[in-house]
């Protein structure tokens, strides 16, 4: 985990290329990998979430602020739109670097604090931003250090996720199971274990019930359900995998 102002300023090139690779792509474009959202869906869904994040930073929120209380217009024409999730990136930026990393305030995963916030958003961003690109035919690039960084952020946050939450103590409570992912080209080995006792996670080398191992990239866009596992190395469990991937989906 990395500073919270480093956070900001890794978080304001991303908002960046994100724009750019939605004005890149039509509307209709599907973004691959996620149902039938298309570039326009994912476009509102970005331009909400830093309006909505902009309101609980800049309250100091206590409780989960409604979307429905942050109300938002959405630009008329798709030409507008890059220039919109600029703007809202903008306000975002201005709201997280007002603001101490340590001081609190209300947030979904475990970390009850600013910093949630900026290395949430700069994942979110990243992950969006690659959305965006394969939305426009853009082959993305992700840096293998934010990339473990961001499967560092996804397995601490899961188990306090509105649907992943339940999904991931359901499948625990199943009996005791593990789930190891190596990254063939970074330092990055993490082995999830499952257990009617609770979900926990550590770094480092582990033997799983089920194993992958393929380019750091790949892991990431694999947990956060942007890839299958056909083509990867998969050891072991099979069907394991396929409802640890499912039940973590945030």
């Amino acid at each position: 985990m990395m500073d919270h102002r480093v956070y900001c300023d890794l978080l304001e090139p991303e908002i960046a290329r994100l724009a750019a690779a939605l004005g890149a792509a039509e509307p209709g474009a599907l973004v691959p990998a996620c149902g039938d959202w298309t570039a326009l869906d994912l476009a509102q869904h970005v331009g909400v979430v830093h309006r909505w994040t902009v309101r609980v930073v800049t309250t100091a929120a206590s409780a989960r602020i409604p979307f429905r209380e942050v109300p938002v217009e959405y630009p008329a024409h798709w030409s507008d739109y890059p220039g919109w999730i600029e703007e809202g990136g903008r306000e975002l930026l201005a709201a997280l670097r007002s603001v101490d990393g340590a001081a609190p305030v209300w947030a979904w995963g475990a970390d009850q604090h600013m910093r949630f916030w900026s290395r949430r958003q700069f994942h979110e961003a990243m992950v969006h931003r690659v959305d965006a690109e394969r939305a426009a035919g853009i082959p993305p690039v992700i840096d293998p250090i934010h990339a473990v960084d961001a499967i560092d952020e996804f397995l601490e946050n899961i188990p306090c996720g509105r649907a992943s939450g339940p999904a991931i103590a359901a499948l625990a409570e199943e009996g005791s199971a593990a789930v190891h992912l190596h990254a063939t080209d970074a330092d990055g080995e993490w082995t999830v274990r499952l257990a009617p006792d609770g979900y926990r996670w550590e770094r480092g080398h582990g033997k799983g019930d089920v194993a992958v191992r393929a380019p750091v990239a790949d892991l990431l866009l694999l947990t956060y359900g942007r890839r299958a596992p056909e083509g990867l190395e998969v050891f072991g469990d099979l069907r394991l995998l396929a409802r640890w991937l499912e039940a973590s989906r945030m």
